[in-house]
């Protein structure tokens, strides 16, 4: 049953008990760990309140350049037909070495002057930008309608609802669907700063998601992480195929094959 306090409330709650909860694991010198890289549903990855589901997530397909909120299933079979044939357009490569790899040769994180949408728009961090699109319920800073100190998000990757403060900032993080090191390995490392940079800060290559979640996937490709939740893997290909063809980054072999496979090919 949904806690019936207000939402502000109910997150203040939240941010003490996570807080508590942070204090006892370093007193016991312990550490959290957790993996979803064996590509496995997260237990109650079905709940009907998953962000599979939620109404205001758009579908990858109805949503190319990644202004509207959320990633919605792909599911009818002529939606996942439409994904084949775009997944199909998308480049191969091998993955090349990670060598001379820094986060710094993508710009200083969450810039607000990158050729992308939502940059210059009065607001000056990507990552505020991005709660904003995907959160619902937002609290925002006192005099501020842009900084976000707590939200309800639909996690598109576990299909889970997280209730969010901004004293607990690493619950909810910013996933680059198509990570930068990824990026760096697969041509990025012969681009301009400028295009780094777009490619950083494009809301179509970002989504909030669960923290520990986007921790598990690193740099990963689609042949070695997908999202736990089954249900939203056909439109994570899609939106990986995205980025891919608008910055014309070739995947791997393996990776287009995975691709193709979580829309039915």
């Amino acid at each position: 049953m949904r806690d019936a306090r207000p939402a502000g409330d109910r997150r203040r709650a939240l941010g003490a008990l996570s807080a508590l909860a942070a204090a006892v694991v370093l007193a016991s010198g312990c550490e959290a760990t957790g993996s979803l890289t064996d590509n496995s549903p997260s237990e109650g990855a079905g709940s009907p309140t998953g962000a599979a589901d939620a109404g205001r997530a758009v579908s990858p397909l109805d949503n190319p350049d990644g202004t509207e909120p959320g990633l919605a299933a792909v599911s009818s079979d002529a939606d996942r037909a439409e994904a084949r044939r775009l997944i199909g357009k998308v480049a191969v490569k091998g993955r090349g070495p990670r060598t001379g790899y820094d986060r710094d040769e993508f710009g200083e994180a969450w810039l607000d002057t990158a050729d992308v949408p939502f940059s210059r728009n009065g607001c000056d961090d990507t990552r505020n930008d991005l709660l904003r699109r995907d959160g619902e319920e937002l609290e925002f800073r006192s005099g501020s309608d842009c900084v976000v100190v707590a939200m309800t998000l639909a996690d598109p990757y576990t299909g889970k609802e997280i209730d969010w403060v901004k004293a607990d900032a690493a619950e909810v993080q910013i996933d680059h669907v198509m990570a930068l090191s990824y990026n760096w390995q697969m041509g990025a490392s012969r681009w301009s700063r400028d295009k780094r940079e777009a490619i950083a800060n494009d809301p179509l290559n970002l989504l909030p998601v669960d923290g520990p979640t986007n921790s598990a996937k690193g740099d990963s490709g689609p042949a070695a992480w997908v999202p736990p939740d089954k249900r939203i893997r056909c439109a994570y290909a899609v939106r990986f195929a995205q980025v891919s063809l608008k910055y014309e980054l070739p995947v791997t072999e393996a990776d287009k094959a995975a691709m193709l496979r979580q829309c039915g090919g």
